[in-house]
């Protein structure tokens, strides 16, 4: 017979033995690192790109364009009527040179003709952008045989134009009003003269306007070094813009 004492200790035995079972597997579960969620990677959205062509053509019979520039832009404009031409675009209207309009601070991207366009002559300029879609396109040019007339086109609104739709354009003459039209040869830089370009001394009205037109020795001035066949009459230029993305 197993007396009372022998029972208890057995069931005490027992029951220091569960306890010590069960604190260790608490233990074990306290001690389990859980297993991290993946992270799924941030989806980076691909660039957009706004892409435009830009035709020009010359339809002047004697006045070579300087290299045109395009520029894509979402404020401000290159020239207004009745305003002082900007430094940058009076060195393009008397130099031909177009290094200033394309650095103008409004300019998102620019793009420059490849040489001087020739009267009757085209030429396609390409200009993109990633990731701002440009509501405005300005182009603009010199006719080189004067002394400060150019053309192009200001802040064009290119905003609703959809991929592979295409806006047409003829663009007029402007005098950029910073040097007198005195037709003279030293105030042509052009291959009619070969003479001065941008000079900063403004001795004109100093805001931009319609162009009147070139006067020639064919009209009578004597002084001036252009002929009948450097006049020009408006359009000046057949510009098309088309979005190709």
């Amino acid at each position: 017979m197993i007396s009372s004492n022998t029972y208890k200790k057995a069931s005490l035995s027992a029951a220091i033995a569960l306890s010590l079972f069960v604190s260790a597997c608490g233990s074990d579960n306290d001690n389990k690192t859980a297993t991290p969620e993946p992270v799924e990677p941030p989806v980076v959205p691909a660039p957009v790109n706004y892409e435009y062509m830009v035709k020009v053509v010359n339809l002047t019979t004697a006045q070579p364009m300087s290299p045109v520039a395009v520029v894509l832009h979402n404020e401000g404009k290159l020239w207004e009527i009745g305003m002082p031409a900007s430094t940058a675009l009076e060195n393009l209207a008397e130099s031909g040179d177009n290094s200033a309009v394309l650095s103008e601070t409004m300019v998102l991207s620019g793009q420059s003709g490849a040489s001087p366009l020739p009267p009757g002559m085209s030429e396609t300029i390409t200009v993109s952008i990633e990731d701002t879609m440009p509501s405005s396109i300005s182009i603009a040019t010199m006719l080189v045989n004067t002394n400060d007339a150019f053309t192009g086109v200001t802040a064009k609104d290119i905003s609703n134009l959809a991929v592979n739709e295409s806006i047409s354009l003829l663009t007029s003459s402007y005098d950029s009003g910073t040097e007198k039209n005195s037709e003279l040869m030293a105030t042509i830089p052009g291959p009619a003269a070969g003479g001065e370009g941008y000079n900063e001394m403004r001795d004109d009205v100093d805001y931009v306007a319609m162009h009147p037109g070139v006067v020639t020795k064919d009209d009578g001035l004597a002084q001036s070094v252009l002929t009948q066949d450097h006049r020009f009459d408006n359009p000046t230029l057949s510009i098309t813009i088309t979005r190709v993305e």
